[in-house]
């Protein structure tokens, strides 16, 4: 992937496609996917399209009895427990899938928290990057024999327009010099980015692919530590909780993108790339607005890339993915 791929390819569907348009006409009998975050907002769109179209889905859950309740009525979708905040739940829901599965078509990394009051987990890790990305990371790696053998597999991550924030900060990554909730969401979700970018370098040879992508502005459950005045503050709702901002999307149209990202033939040999729309994003000139979309061009560099996998693998202990 070069930054000259990085533009549209004339995708049949829009910004409003939804999650049922993406699947209908396609049969997905006999892959396997793994969805986290699969039981509430994009992610319970995504686990709901996937096993209508036939196909079989893991949610690893950090809330296994709420995720079990969401799908009541979803056939073909098993709940594990995991919490990506904690690398040690992350490894053992890794193991649990490898004993299940011998192999994992779809690997659909929707799970995420959004402007969070600071937390420290782990080592003192900030609590953001580390559920965002370094669990994401772990899970990944973890479970990358599984990939492998798919020979086809498509990882997709969930970014956000939020990556225009921020680059990496690799002065202060856990932002032990002062917290922004912000910039903290805006880094890890710049991670998320980069992320797919070296795993799709290092899959090419296991026919493995990594996209990333922004779904959209939606008001699912990712809000859910911001208060309701400052949600009015940005005219996303009304004082009821009504959805008033321009441009919004319901949680179908959010997932659609990534199903996209998961089942299109027109990104055959194409990973690597940043998504929106269910189209590939532009590339976003420096001071644009954030809500004007594309992707900026430190999210998607390989050198930057290579040097996040590196920090992240230093951090983590994960397991090594070699070309």
């Amino acid at each position: 992937m070069t930054i000259t791929d990085q533009q549209p390819l004339g995708s049949p569907f829009s910004a409003v496609t939804t999650a049922k348009d993406i699947v209908t006409g396609r049969d997905l009998s006999g892959m396997t996917a793994v969805v986290t975050g699969g039981y509430s907002g994009l992610g319970l769109e995504t686990t709901r399209a996937l096993t209508a179209a036939g196909a079989r889905v893991i949610v690893p859950a950090r809330r296994p009895h709420v995720a079990r309740a969401a799908h009541q009525d979803v056939e073909g979708c098993e709940v594990i427990p995991m919490d990506l905040a904690d690398l040690g739940s992350v490894r053992s829901a890794a193991a649990r899938i490898s004993d299940r599965l011998d192999r994992i078509d779809l690997l659909m990394a929707v799970a995420g928290v959004m402007a969070t009051p600071e937390r420290r987990v782990g080592p003192g890790w900030e609590g953001q990057l580390t559920a965002n990305h370094f669990g994401h990371f772990t899970l990944t790696c973890e479970l990358y024999p599984l990939l492998a053998a798919a020979g086809g597999a498509r990882v997709v991550v969930n970014s956000s327009a939020g990556h225009a924030l921020t680059g990496i900060r690799w002065h202060d990554p856990h932002f032990r010099s002062g917290y922004d909730k912000w910039l903290a969401y805006g880094q890890s979700k710049t991670a998320n980015a980069l992320f797919a970018v070296h795993l799709d370098a290092l899959g090419h040879n296991d026919g493995v692919q990594a996209f990333a992508l922004h779904p959209g502005r939606i008001i699912t459950g990712l809000q859910r530590e911001m208060t309701l005045q400052e949600q009015i503050d940005r005219g996303w709702v009304d004082e009821h909780g009504n959805v008033v901002g321009a441009g919004f999307k319901t949680a179908s149209q959010g997932a659609a993108t990534g199903l996209w990202a998961a089942t299109s033939p027109l990104l055959d040999g194409r990973g690597g790339l940043y998504l929106e729309d269910c189209d590939v994003a532009r590339v976003s000139a420096p001071g644009r607005p954030m809500d004007d979309g594309g992707v900026r061009t430190y999210a998607i560099d390989p050198d930057e890339a290579a040097r996040l996998w590196d920090l992240s693998l230093a951090a983590t202990g994960a397991k090594p993915i070699t070309r």
